[in-house]
């Protein structure tokens, strides 16, 4: 069995200028590593009306259960300003014991350290009772709607069953072993539009000021107290992220006000009950302004926890035996795509240690992307047992 070198492999994901939702032949390079393994593959490509399309990739090893599936994405953040690097973010190169380069932590890396881990595995397991996949998508970073999703669904409908799955997300703040995400808040973005009468500041009584009417709301909105947070999560937060006025001149009350505003929730709340708590509170002031509104919401995922099984503490152990560290069990940060997975599977998220992701010159320590290696390997010889 060809061995795969983890350094080598992430240096040659993090070569394909992916930025999402372009694949730039990654899904195709993975995809050939993965039948060189045995794997039967599929590319599976994704397209939206007024969105663009997206390659993923489904592999699996055997067809017997249990199977264990790792999750991933190859898509990475545009790198911002190249000058800023101290490397070109698509040339990666090694310093300080640091690998450079776009995705080297989100998650280029990770992928490269379990295809790695598998190699080893299938080399001293000819034969094993059950089933390897891989979940690989190229739009986790981007609008996640012709990604995981769509992959989840397109499983459903084949009866795919996944017994477990490992997302190798950047779960670690600042040291390889410290962090394991067993869920993750939910997402909702709000875009909210005000419109009053557009007239002379001289004259306030012949005009209808939207501006009052949207920071009054926004003011109500900020203080709600939707909760204290559980043993399990944060508490609910609302966080105010743009106010726009398109008014050119000094003299005149505008005619309408914008602002965007996210709240991240916990699983005490449902995206349909924070809505309806921020209506009543929006149709309320509104119509005591007597001002127009409309209100639009993005809903990025709700708030879910996977209940830990034997199969999360067995992992939680794992990694405690290869860093000398027992990882939290934590549900914060952002939203992942363990959020769709979690439909047709139990899972969690463990990965490298995110502090430079989406920063310039983002970077991996070559000994945790070692120690990775191993603790999946380790994973898949304890799942097999």
């Amino acid at each position: 069995m060809h061995k795969i070198n983890e350094l080598q492999l992430a240096k040659q994901l993090i070569e394909f200028p992916s930025i999402t939702p372009i694949d730039a032949g990654v899904m195709k390079f993975l995809e050939k590593k993965l039948k060189k393994l045995g794997f039967k593959t599929k590319i599976l490509e994704f397209k939206e009306k007024n969105s663009k399309s997206v390659k993923n990739l489904y592999a699996r090893l055997g067809n017997k259960s249990p199977n264990f599936c790792y999750a991933g994405h190859l898509d990475v953040v545009p790198p911002g300003n190249i000058r800023d690097w101290t490397v070109n973010p698509f040339k990666p190169s090694i310093k300080k014991g640091h690998l450079i380069g776009r995705g080297a932590n989100d998650m280029k890396s990770s992928i490269a350290a379990f295809v790695s881990a598998l190699s080893i595995f299938l080399d001293k397991n000819k034969k094993f009772n059950g089933s390897i996949s891989l979940l690989i998508t190229g739009d986790e970073e981007g609008d996640a709607v012709n990604g995981t999703r769509k992959v989840v669904e397109y499983l459903k409908k084949k009866k795919e069953k996944i017994n477990f799955c490992l997302v190798g997300e950047p779960t670690n703040p600042t040291t390889l072993g410290e962090m394991i995400k067993i869920g993750r808040r939910g997402s909702i973005t709000g875009k909210l539009i005000i419109n009053g009468i557009q007239g002379h500041v001289a004259y306030p009584d012949r005009a209808n000021n939207p501006s009052t009417t949207i920071v009054k709301i926004l003011n109500e909105i900020k203080n709600i107290k939707f909760d204290n947070g559980t043993k399990d999560f944060q508490p609910t937060n609302l966080e105010v992220t743009k106010i726009n006025i398109d008014n050119t001149a000094d003299n005149i009350i505008p005619r309408s006000a914008e602002a965007i505003f996210n709240i991240r929730f916990n699983n005490k709340h449902s995206s349909n009950s924070i809505k309806k708590k921020l209506n009543k509170i929006i149709k309320k002031l509104s119509k005591k302004n007597k001002s127009k509104y409309k209100i639009e919401y993005r809903v990025s995922g709700e708030a879910f926890l996977t209940k830990p099984n034997s199969t999360t503490f067995m992992i939680q152990k794992i990694i405690k035996k290869v860093t000398k560290i027992k990882p939290k069990l934590s549900t914060t940060g952002g939203t992942s795509d363990l959020r769709f997975i979690k439909k047709i599977s139990p899972g969690l998220e463990f990965g490298l240690v995110g502090k430079t992701m989406h920063k310039v010159d983002e970077a991996v320590s070559v000994k945790d992307l070692k120690k990775l290696t191993k603790i999946y390997q380790n994973i898949l010889q304890n799942f097999f047992k």
